[in-house]
């Protein structure tokens, strides 16, 4: 990411969630703020705004994967609201909208978002234009993670390493190097048994067919001229053996094929997801 600039990535994904609200039906993941925070809370058709994305097959599954792993990771916080977590801190939080719809009182949870700096006076920027009011149950935790530690920034932000905690993290880890990913995790992995983490990684590029090293490499390319560049990468296997030597207790992998089966069934669209990507669920 470049200094002093929000993430051009970051805008991305809020498009393809945007263009998901109005795309495809089903829908797989609902975001009643995902249109308003960009400002086109107008827009009835992805044709009456330059801003939405092409239709092409490679758009279509990243979108629709983009969609799914946010609905698996709000649904995992719900799972874990019941199991006692009362603190949720969303990692890399670009202009996700969950703390902007959050449906739990703040003694059941509060929500922290962590972002760049920059990032998150941009997003800041966006709800005030959008109207969109910061809830009591929201506290922003800028952190700079190839420079400050995740905890330090936490705590400053009034965060108890004493409560359960729920973590999404979701597009970032392919972005840091792999020493940052990982003392994260370890972060996580000391938090209250209870705690957990959905995060999305890529795949090791050599472990790839060359149908998926295509597709990853286009996308390495076009996110290497915004300045943002691809840098960890993971054996799913090796990962997991990793995961579980931090602490980590309950484990499970999601592959775009377990993604199909939970979410893309039966679509009249026949529309589905493939590529390089897992999403992984770890419960310390």
């Amino acid at each position: 990411m470049k200094e002093n600039c929000p993430s051009v990535t970051a805008l991305r994904v809020a498009i393809y969630r945007a263009a998901h609200q109005i795309m495809d039906a089903p829908k797989i993941f609902h975001d009643p703020l995902a249109l308003r925070i960009l400002g086109l809370e107008n827009v009835s058709s992805p044709q009456s705004d330059p801003k939405w994305l092409t239709q092409t097959p490679w758009s279509n599954g990243l979108r629709l994967f983009l969609a799914a792993r946010s609905r698996y990771a709000e649904d995992e916080l719900h799972c874990a609201i019941k199991r006692g977590v009362h603190q949720y801190v969303v990692l890399g939080a670009g202009l996700d909208t969950f703390a902007y719809r959050n449906p739990y009182p703040e003694d059941v949870l509060h929500v922290f978002e962590v972002d760049h700096p920059a990032t998150q006076i941009w997003k800041q920027m966006s709800l005030e234009e959008a109207g969109i009011p910061i809830p009591e149950t929201l506290t922003f935790s800028p952190v700079d993670f190839e420079s400050q530690t995740l905890e330090n920034g936490l705590r400053r932000a009034g965060f108890d390493t004493g409560k359960c905690t729920f973590f999404s993290w979701l597009g970032v880890t392919q972005y840091l190097t792999s020493s940052a990913v990982t003392a994260t995790l370890r972060f996580v992995a000391s938090m209250p048994v209870g705690s957990g983490i959905v995060f999305d990684y890529t795949i090791s590029p050599s472990l790839l067919n060359p149908t998926a090293r295509l597709a990853f490499d286009r996308l390495a390319h076009r996110v290497a001229l915004s300045g943002e560049h691809f840098e960890a990468f993971f054996d799913p296997s090796l990962l997991t053996s990793s995961l579980r030597g931090m602490g980590f207790g309950q484990i499970d992998d999601l592959d775009p094929g377990e993604m199909n089966a939970r979410y893309f069934q039966e679509r009249p669209d026949k529309l589905k997801v493939g590529g390089f990507t897992h999403v992984m669920n770890a419960k310390v």
